[in-house]
């Protein structure tokens, strides 16, 4: 009997490969196969409603991992093996199907790669309306469609779910975005999009440091902080604070309202006057001359400006007459019912009160199109866009909330296209899939809540949810990981993560107060980092462990670089705890997880190392391990151990071993004390010789550079001149300095 991929539904079943995977599924579940495989789950309903919640049946027995909307601005991933811990607001869910009958607990370093399969269900745009996910208590698992407009009904949706199945859930995530991208159209793959440049150099955000109390002297005050400790931003985000705006609801003399803030509306496109001759400081002219002189003066590349998708938090000032002509009306946000069964928001709490100034769809390229023009001639090289979810709260009267999320993102797109030729845009706030399958051009996007210092229960958090919101986010986008701090108590751990992540390296540290070797692991001396291939992911055993509350896992984080792959290993428990989860559950963990963890970590957690291994590969990798500087020999199916405490990480490079020459072993490691050591080697090459073999590497940056060899060379060489090497020969560490400047350089190392 031949076992068909494709979901089908059999005597109430739903079946994928053989596998029931809910049962009790209605009679008006509709299954229409798609490509490869895979499929559209949908529904149909004897109403017209803008608003529809249709049962697929119940889920039951299966691990599952699944992102969901916690609170309207962001995602966050849970954790379960039933239908009744699947959060309202689901946007993605991965489920772990064993083909054998008794599923294993126990976390093993070698995957599951012939009794495990995986399902993946994705909800969708379905025209005007939105999908998602959610639980019963009855372990149901249902699907809600909206429109966020009561006149757009519809009583059908038969391709509100999109389902696949494959052996590899990366490879599974990966093909299923691009067969939606292929069907819909309606957003652009991440390979299909231009990447920014600023995301391979180190930066610095105003937000921290000022808030909205950001101006031209604070900002040269931490430039020339920066500068002075030898590790100056290549590029800069102006944030929240340099726009012209009013808070009509605050009179002068009076205490501020509370809420009131979140309704500023923004009353022109160009600078306030702390920009202007007219600051306090008088420490610049306007906002072209101080951008200018900052760009000349600290070496910046690329310099970002804030703003809201809406122009401003509470949208424009209607009454301002340089904004008119862009016909803006007060609208006042409403809510889903996904939006008030999570987390509520206090900014959607007084926005609901005291309005939006919501920029007319049909005129809201015209508005981005003035700013940007505005901005570049401004010596401006892209914006920061944030506050996007808000959208799909102001879709009634609009067409609805895909509808209007999409106008205001097309807009968005094509200015940015014309004003900032290297697609030079962050997203913001912008985890709803309105936006998410909106996304044709925008290539980088914030993956996770704000990085919060005062916070010390948020750090764990931000980290894991980061890791696990990439799984969906880093097919479509760069996930952006947010700024840190240089000089926190937790800047290690959060610094490990960025420079494993494959994102953008930025601070937002208080000038004067950065902690500059925790800086130069990240930074070369030019200002550029090693930054990873892909979007840094939960390795394949993590993916179904909580990594903050089950207070037993450690948190693993794969990525590869041109020759090597990266792993991450993260103490996330006792931090902390995930929004919504149970107190009681929060006190046991918080209290019992405060310790030391142990975990195995294997060449096989890398995903797809083979492909940087090539032919030569002996199936052995170079383990170095970056905190404790240690160089390990590792068969490609075993493992070493590592133990953490909480809040503490190690970072491996893993470096496939090849033999050259039939007896000598080699793999580069790359910069020793840089955290992602192997971003600094970029190709390898090996000639042989009557004499010997000499193997050439091609490495940017500068200070100690290790590889693995398994016996002492006879010289190196860098850029054809000899140079003194170490050679340990208990583990074959082989270290050479690299001095001079941060240049593609050639080691040639003669065997």
């Amino acid at each position: 009997m031949t076992i068909t991929t494709t979901p089908v539904v059999k005597d109430g079943c739903l079946m994928v490969r053989g596998k029931v995977v809910l049962t009790g599924v209605p009679p008006n579940v509709v299954i229409s196969p798609a490509s490869g495989g895979s499929a559209f789950i949908g529904a149909s309903s004897k109403n017209l409603s803008s608003y529809h919640v249709c049962s697929l049946g119940v889920l039951e027995g299966y691990k599952f991992v699944c992102l969901f909307i916690a609170k309207i601005w962001w995602m966050i991933p849970r954790h379960g093996k039933s239908g009744s811990e699947i959060p309202m607001e689901t946007q993605m869910l991965l489920l772990e199907v064993k083909e054998k009958s008794v599923p294993s607990d126990e976390a093993s370093f070698e995957p599951d790669t012939g009794n495990t399969f995986y399902i993946l269900l994705l909800p969708t745009l379905d025209g005007p309306f939105r999908t998602t996910l959610q639980g019963t208590t009855s372990n149901e698992l249902q699907f809600c469609i909206e429109s966020g407009d009561p006149n757009v009904q519809t009583s059908q949706a038969f391709e509100a779910v999109f389902m696949n199945s494959g052996d590899n859930p990366f490879e599974l995530i990966k093909d299923s975005i691009k067969i939606l991208e292929r069907h819909k159209g309606t957003f652009s793959h991440i390979e299909n999009k231009k990447i920014p440049a600023h995301l391979d150099w180190f930066g610095w955000c105003t937000w921290d440091a000022f808030y909205t109390k950001v101006n031209p002297k604070g900002i040269k005050e931490g430039l020339q902080s920066f500068q002075e400790g030898g590790c100056s931003p290549k590029f800069l985000i102006i944030d929240d604070g340099w726009q012209e705006t009013v808070n009509e609801f605050h009179k002068e003399g009076e205490p501020l309202i509370e809420g009131t803030q979140f309704a500023t509306r923004l009353v022109d496109i160009k600078e306030n006057s702390k920009f202007k001759a007219s600051g306090s400081d008088n420490s610049c002219i306007d906002l072209k001359e101080f951008i200018e002189t900052i760009k000349e003066k600290y070496g910046l590349k690329y310099v970002y400006m804030w703003h809201a998708l809406a122009g401003y938090w509470g949208g424009l000032l209607p009454s301002s007459e340089n904004l008119k002509k862009y016909n803006p009306k007060i609208a006042y946000p409403v809510q889903s019912p996904g939006n008030l069964g999570n987390i509520t928001d206090i900014v959607l709490d007084s926005l609901e009160k005291y309005g939006v100034g919501v920029i007319d769809p049909e005129k809201v390229y015209d508005f981005y199109n003035d700013q940007h023009s505005y901005l570049a001639s401004s010596g401006v090289d892209g914006v920061k866009v944030d506050v996007q979810n808000l959208m799909e709260t102001l879709g009634s009267g609009l067409g609805g909330r895909v509808s209007v999320t999409r106008q205001y993102q097309q807009a968005l797109e094509e200015s940015i296209s014309k004003n900032f030729a290297d697609n030079n845009l962050i997203a913001c706030m912008c985890h709803n899939t309105d936006s998410i399958y909106s996304s044709k051009k925008s290539a980088t996007a914030r993956a996770s809540e704000d990085f919060m210092p005062n916070e010390p229960t948020f750090q764990s958090l931000h980290i894991a949810s980061v890791a696990f919101n990439s799984l969906l986010l880093g097919e479509i986008v760069v996930p952006d990981w947010d700024m840190f701090h240089s000089n926190h108590n937790t800047a290690d751990f959060h610094g490990a993560a960025r420079a494993i992540g494959g994102c953008a390296v930025y601070v937002s540290d208080k000038p004067g107060e950065h902690d500059f070797e925790i800086l130069r692991k990240l930074v070369l001396p030019d200002g550029s980092i090693l930054r990873a291939k892909y979007a840094g992911r939960p390795t394949r055993d993590c993916l179904f462990q909580d990594p903050v509350m089950d207070g037993k896992s450690l948190f693993k984080i794969w990525n590869m670089n041109k020759l090597s792959g990266v792993v991450g290993v993260f103490n996330c428990q006792g931090a902390g705890s995930w929004l919504m989860k149970q107190v009681a559950q929060e006190v046991t963990n918080l209290t019992s997880t405060a310790k030391p963890l142990s975990a195995r970590i294997s060449p096989l957690h890398v995903e797809f190392l083979e492909e940087v291994a090539g032919g030569d590969w002996s199936g052995d990798c170079a383990v170095y391990a970056f905190n404790s500087g240690s160089l390990s020999k590792v068969p490609n199916k075993e493992s070493l151990e590592v133990s953490l405490d909480v809040l503490k990480c190690e970072i491996f490079t893993i470096s496939p071993i090849k033999v050259y020459n039939q007896n000598i072993h080699f793999a580069p490691i790359g910069l020793l004390d840089m955290y992602n050591s192997g971003g600094a080697t970029e190709s390898l090459n090996c000639s042989l010789d009557p004499k010997g073999c000499s193997i050439k590497i091609k490495a940017r940056g500068c200070d100690r550079f290790g590889a693995y060899s398994n016996t002492k060379p006879l010289c190196c060489k860098v850029d054809m001149k000899e140079e003194e090497f170490t050679y340990i020969v208990e583990d074959g560490l082989l270290t050479l300095e690299l001095e001079g400047e941060c240049s593609l350089k050639e080691i040639e190392v003669s065997y």
